[in-house]
């Protein structure tokens, strides 16, 4: 009989980062990005690629405040309080029911199962939303922490992508129904 003891699942909640405290963040703002959100953010938070994911969040905020309950969320662990990255979808549903998810954990956090705590929270809430019938995952190729994170929740491959700043991106997706919640959530 194996006496290891297994891990226990992470947990997050998700703290809003509202069209302020992204436009901060974007303009590489901790501090103020920070008090905004009402938690203490990590430098993760104001590095390039963030500060132009950031930036072209809250400019999506500005052309459609309804989008707010979709994006990008700071990703607080429980119960410990730390912020260990951010998560959220791309958007609201298209006019097909689809929507993508994105996660990043920030690197003092990373292959803890934070990601996996992420992804079983936005899986959660799109399973949850009547207008939801799919869920997409782009991922980069090369990108094996995440490729291992989303196997196991049900994403299947459905095409390619690439381009200049990403390089060759695979196009994942899981139909909302097929989401077994009762086997993400704890």
């Amino acid at each position: 009989m194996n006496s290891e003891i297994l891990p226990t699942p992470k947990r997050v909640r998700f703290v809003e980062l509202s069209a302020k405290a992204l436009r901060a963040l974007a303009n590489g703002d901790l501090a103020g990005g920070s008090a905004e959100a009402g938690v203490a953010l990590d430098e993760h938070f104001v590095g390039d690629r963030a500060r132009w994911i950031f930036g072209y969040r809250a400019d999506q905020l500005d052309r459609d405040p309804s989008a707010a309950p979709w994006i990008t969320r700071a990703a607080v662990s429980e119960p410990d309080a730390a912020v260990v990255g951010d998560a959220g979808f791309h958007g609201p549903p298209d006019e097909t029911g689809m929507v993508e998810v994105g996660f990043t954990v920030v690197p003092g956090y990373r292959r803890q199962g934070y990601g996996r705590a992420m992804l079983t929270a936005l899986l959660v809430r799109a399973a949850a939303e009547p207008g939801v019938r799919t869920v997409r995952a782009r991922i980069r190729a090369d990108n094996t922490a995440s490729l291992a994170t989303i196997s196991g929740f049900g994403f299947t491959p459905v095409g390619e992508q690439g381009n200049e700043r990403d390089g060759l991106v695979i196009v994942f997706e899981v139909p909302a129904d097929a989401i077994q919640v009762k086997h993400l959530t704890p």
